[in-house]
């Protein structure tokens, strides 16, 4: 994807226009344009000068993102209208205050002007039209932009503003002049008086620029309040760095810094790239990037992550990833690319937002044809159609969506939970079956003693200190996890002589002129002296050790669950989320881990290449979430509907994956659907307030209700609305994510009925060369709507085909061979 930077946007209108020009050009793909950001996301063979010059063409200027040199790093997510917004409304104030004195001081309340001007009405009036002129010079911006926009035809909030202003500003001048010829006429003072009171409205056309001012002042403020958290990450990158070249600390722009250079990390100071600790121990705290308060040990060997804070040891670490390759520039790139997509939600607001303005120029031609058709006069008419132009907002329902979003993407950032797309922050929250990979998602990856049980006249310490003897020289898994074990508990190893791997059973060698042996209950002799058969039904996996024949005894090796998954499980299904464990373990070993978890529902036996058929059928029910480490669940994660990468460590752009979750940890899931659910319900709640308030205020306006609304009490209205949404939004800050006490099932879809039983066939492909073949053959045969799953092996040639419904062959053929494979037959 492509990001661009888009300048001139006010409002859904303008966005809407963008995206329409864009989307015109050949070779792309889709387009999405960020109000919030003033960005747009762009995909496709479309080359940047063609989409630069569709936007400069529909109006608005564009730049393809990171082509100055001077942009500092956090810009896209600064406003820099802020500064010059302010100063507009400080002197439109100055200016404005005058007026009113005149307006409302003098007239109203009786308060002393120069005497050349004491019951000088027409010279009052001449004072007036000057100061509103200053006060519409000042915000010109409206006009320009609102004449331009037209004549693109493309009117936006610009548009309307600027009439508003405009009509009020030359109705007053008509009625300066009509004050003027009554002189000449010979007109009373109480007929000049009366008409200078009740007609000029020079009050209006400066204060509905300068309050719309206001309410775009305090809207770049809220919108770069929702961007702080992304913001906050990109400033945490340190500048400099201290490396060693020739022997000696030197300190360099962090830019310089090349993978494999050594780097010192002070105390109290940042890790400037991603690297390897080489010398040294120290806490990190690394909540910057995982939300993990409590800080983490480090060591040599350990990676550590840039933007880290180093809090007590002294570090020297080598370099792996540095610039755009650190977690954190990974982080920050997954979060800006979610903020220029757009959630499937927003379109129900581009639609209106697309029509808003020409329909609300429209209803103010009315407001005024029925007025006068009513017997009103010109001034009430106009009155009534200045209101309906000023107090329309466009704006709230650009930024209905798009707030909420950024603001729950950068709670999620803080979390450790990167939502790819805002699609997938929008769908997270509506799945209702969630397939979790075993190994490494509910368990912790890797296997553990979890028994040690000595045989008789046998101790502990004898039997951990003989086993680890001999396991020491053995590369195999379940080795390492007995070594592991044996360090931890101080035990040493002792020489082994002699020593051979018997692949498939075990190990033996010779200690202290004894032969030990250490394998399965087939390799050792005396194994049946020991019932395993409890700890086989828990998952165990029993090593057993012998000594010259005679039985030592037998430890258990396991992976273990991890702490928080039971807890993890409990909380999904609390939301209404049932939980279905995938693995490729026998039905037992399955069961044993399910039942600990507290997870019913149990896919066994089922190699990597058959969970995307699985996560296929369980999609009957309803959306589907997998859950798993991204590499070898790929084809899992890309058939559902929503991909979930856990314990992706630093490597966190899983291509395969919708949401990537930075900690190993499942309850991060679960925190990943309730952000998404209350996203969704705070956008819900802001495109509520922004339809609602056009529905009730535009008619109110219009003169439909007993209310009379002035265009100068529409003007504060609509300056308030887009703040309110973007207020609204920011409560999503306060979303605990991990606090499961408001949780609550949401309502589950109706389950498919299959009308007819499903039959079972095998299909005959030739072609198939690996298992990108395999997944190609699968999602076209998947597609055919007859077919329910189908399991590809390129190996024999063969498809596994299950059909809900009466097969078409000619349909399956013309499906394979439309990938160019050939098909030869179903059997």
């Amino acid at each position: 994807m492509e990001q661009y930077n888009v300048t001139g946007m006010s409002c859904a209108a303008c966005q809407a226009r963008v995206e329409k020009a864009v989307s015109k050009v050949d070779g792309v793909t889709s387009c999405a344009v960020s109000l919030l950001t003033n960005s747009m996301g762009v995909e496709g063979t479309a080359s940047p000068d063609a989409i630069i010059k569709a936007v400069e063409k529909a109006g608005y200027g564009a730049s393809l993102k990171g082509q100055a040199q001077t942009q500092k790093a956090d810009e896209t997510y600064s406003n820099p209208d802020i500064p010059r917004l302010r100063k507009r409304l400080i002197w439109s104030v100055c200016f404005l205050l005058l007026l009113m004195y005149i307006t409302m001081g003098h007239n109203m309340a009786n308060w002393s002007v120069p005497a050349f001007l004491e019951h000088n009405h027409i010279g009052l009036a001449i004072v007036q039209m000057l100061l509103a002129l200053v006060v519409m010079i000042i915000n010109r911006d409206f006009f320009t932009k609102g004449l331009k926009s037209v004549l693109h035809g493309a009117p936006n909030m610009d548009t309307l503003v600027a009439l508003g202003s405009a009509v009020s500003f030359g109705w007053s001048l008509y009625v300066l002049f009509d004050l003027t010829v009554s002189v000449r006429n010979g007109a009373s003072n109480a007929s000049l008086m009366d008409t200078y009171h009740q007609k000029l409205w020079f009050e209006s056309a400066a204060m509905i620029p300068a309050l719309i001012t206001v309410g775009k002042l305090l809207e770049a403020v809220s919108k770069g309040r929702t961007t702080n958290a992304v913001r906050s990450l990109i400033r945490l990158a340190p500048q400099q760095a201290v490396i060693i070249r020739n022997g000696e600390e030197t300190e360099v722009d962090v830019s310089q810094v090349q993978p494999g250079d050594l780097f010192v990390v002070r105390p109290g100071t940042r890790i400037p790239v991603d690297g390897i600790v080489e010398v040294g121990g120290s806490a990190v705290d690394e909540s910057a990037l995982t939300g993990e308060s409590i800080p983490v040990d480090k060591a040599k060997g350990d990676p550590v992550s840039a933007a880290t804070m180093n809090c007590s040891g002294y570090l020297r670490c080598r370099a792996t990833r540095v610039g755009e390759d650190t977690t954190l520039a990974q982080i920050i790139r997954l979060v800006s690319d979610a903020a220029a997509t757009k959630a499937p939600i927003a379109r129900i607001a581009d639609r209106v937002s697309a029509v808003f303005v020409p329909a609300v120029m429209g209803i103010a031609v009315l407001v005024v044809i029925g007025w006068l058709l009513a017997s009103k006069d010109i001034a009430f008419a106009l009155t009534r159609a200045i209101s309906v132009l000023v107090i329309s907002c466009p704006c709230a329902l650009g930024l209905a969506t798009p707030v909420a979003i950024m603001v729950g993407n950068g709670v999620g950032a803080r979390n450790g939970i990167l939502f790819k797309t805002s699609e997938a922050l929008e769908e997270t929250g509506k799945i209702v079956v969630m397939a979790v990979d075993k190994t490494g998602t509910l368990t912790e990856g890797q296997p553990t003693v979890t028994d040690v049980l000595p045989a008789k006249d046998v101790t502990k310490e004898e039997l951990l200190r003989k086993a680890a003897s001999i396991e020491a020289l053995s590369e195999h898994p379940l080795a390492k996890a007995v070594i592991g074990y044996a360090k931890g508990t101080g035990i040493e190893t002792l020489p082994i002589t002699d020593f051979e791997n018997h692949p498939g059973n075990g190990l033996s060698g010779i200690l202290n002129g004894k032969t030990i042996r250490a394998g399965n209950d087939s390799f050792i002799s005396k194994a049946a002296a020991m019932d395993v058969s409890e700890l086989r039904k828990a998952g165990k996996t029993p090593l057993f050790l012998e000594e010259n024949g005679r039985l030592l005894g037998v430890i258990a090796v396991a992976d273990v669950l991890k702490r928080d998954s039971a807890e993890a499980v409990a909380s999904l299904e609390k939301m209404g989320i049932e939980i279905a464990m995938i693995t490729g373990d026998n039905e037992t070993t399955a069961r044993a881990m399910a039942s600990e978890a507290g997870v019913s529902r149990v896919i066994a036996g089922v190699l990597p290449d058959g969970k995307a058929s699985a996560v296929r059928s369980l999609q009957n029910e309803g959306k589907v979430a997998m859950v798993g480490d991204g590499i070898n669940d790929a084809p899992a994660l890309t058939r559902a509907d929503i991909g979930i990468a856990i314990g992706a460590g630093a490597d966190v752009a899983i291509d395969s994956a919708d949401v990537v979750l930075v900690h190993s940890n499942l309850k991060d899931a679960a925190a990943a659907v309730r952000l998404s659910r209350r996203t969704i319900t705070n956008i819900h709640q802001n495109l509520f307030w922004a339809f609602f308030y056009n529905l009730i205020c535009i008619p109110m306006a219009a003169g439909l209700f007993p209310w009379q609304i002035t265009p100068m009490i529409g003007a504060a209205a609509m300056s308030l609305s887009s703040f309110t949404v973007c207020m609204n939004a920011l409560r999503l800050n306060r979303v605990k994510i991990h606090d499961g006490r408001k949780d609550h099932p949401i309502r589950r879809p109706k389950q498919k009925i299959n009308e007819k039983p499903t039959q079972e066939a095998t299909i005959r492909v030739s072609g198939m060369m690996c298992t990108h073949c395999e997944m190609t053959v699968q999602k076209a045969l998947e597609s055919l709507p007859f077919i329910s799953s189908a399991q590809a092996d390129w190996k024999t040639g063969e498809v596994k085909v299950t059909f809900g419904d009466q097969p078409d062959e000619n349909a399956i053929k013309k499906a394979v061979e439309d990938e160019d494979y050939e098909y030869i037959g179903m059997m």
